[in-house]
């Protein structure tokens, strides 16, 4: 029978082992050994902190014009601050005098200097002089209490201009900066996944059939290369959907023949295809109406280019499933075992 300090060690020894375990079973499944549909899910999250991302920097943009009239209205009030400012203190030493002469006779020129004047005349004059004074002493004063309170209600606005401008460009900050984060986040994460998967996986990940709507846009050849997917053999695209129909049919040829499919053309430059119809006429589409200039079609190789070969004749019998055919033209004008085309986009009598 074990000891308690042994049957103690042991309990120790058991939760540790039943932590670990806990802790490998909640791991990420894409940090571990990703599956298609957790790369699927995490490639929505990032795709999903890059449209908020791309959200907040438009309402980003919009807040700093808001930010930037503000900063102008600051500006604006401060220099009318500046402007009150001077104008007191042109009228601050006339105000000064004033009340100093008042301080010291106050009643030199008031109603007991106008009662002690036996001239009417003169009274009369001293009344008139009296009354003009008067008048240009309460506008003055009248003035320099207006622009006191025009100075304090300005200053009272750029101080609340400022601490507003700093909040908000601040919290414009945070925001910004931690959605920068969390997109940078998702992105590698996701990165990372992708690097784990099998290359055709991945390829099938990473191409957007939202690009096809953007491919169509443009001329016969003339794609830019970010709206076409590329292909398991490097420097080969087509357009997404045709791309993406095409990576099935790359693995269903790999899981029978052990090998990918071999390519010699696939998305066809314009320049290409003039430089192709120039070298064989009669032989090539016009330029500007191939199917390879469309991303549409690819020429293969690998057996494929000998009509009753194995893997051509896999191709006949299987290829419809994974939307791709060999059009009827290229049995004979001219024979070309090697085309084959996107069922979806092209016809049976389209050209190469």
């Amino acid at each position: 029978m074990p000891s308690t300090r042994s049957a103690a060690l042991i309990a120790a020894i058991t939760a540790v082992v039943l932590l670990l375990t806990s802790s490998a079973e909640n791991e990420s499944p894409a940090a571990a050994s990703p599956s298609a549909d957790s790369v699927k899910t995490l490639r929505k999250q990032a795709d999903k902190a890059k449209n908020e991302l791309s959200q907040a920097t438009k309402a980003w943009e919009a807040r700093k014009k808001q930010l930037t009239a503000s900063e102008d209205k600051l500006k604006s009030t401060l220099a009318d601050l500046g402007t009150a400012n001077a104008e007191l203190t042109k009228i601050r030493e006339p105000l000064a005098q004033l009340a100093a002469s008042a301080y010291k006779e106050p009643g030199a020129m008031g109603i007991p200097a106008l009662i002690g004047d036996s001239d009417p005349g003169r009274a009369l004059a001293a009344a008139t002089d009296l009354t003009m004074l008067t008048n240009d002493q309460k506008a003055l004063i009248d003035r320099a209490d207006r622009l006191q309170r025009q100075r304090e209600q300005l200053a009272a606005s750029a101080q609340e201009l400022q601490s507003n401008n700093a909040v908000e460009e601040a919290k414009l900050k945070q925001e910004m900066s931690a959605l920068k984060e969390r997109a940078s986040r998702l992105t590698a994460q996701l990165t990372a996944a992708l690097k784990k998967l099998d290359p055709n996986t991945r390829l099938q990940l990473t191409c957007q059939k939202s690009l096809v709507t953007e491919a169509r846009k443009f001329p016969n050849g003339l794609i830019p290369a970010r709206y076409l997917c590329p292909l398991p053999q490097p420097g080969r695209q087509l357009r997404a959907d045709a791309a993406l129909a095409f990576y099935k049919l790359n693995a269903a040829y790999k899981a029978h023949f052990g090998v990918q499919m071999c390519l010699t053309d696939s998305y066809r430059p314009l320049a290409e295809q003039q430089r192709i119809y120039a070298d064989r006429p009669g032989m090539a589409a016009v330029p500007g109406h191939s199917n390879h200039g469309w991303g549409t079609a690819v020429d293969l190789c690998g057996g494929v280019q000998s009509q009753g070969s194995a893997q051509f004749n896999w191709l006949q019998a299987n290829s419809k499933r994974y939307e791709f055919f060999h059009p009827a033209w290229a049995y004979s004008s001219p024979f070309e075992p090697w085309h084959w085309e996107y069922t979806k986009e092209n016809t049976p009598d389209a050209s190469d």
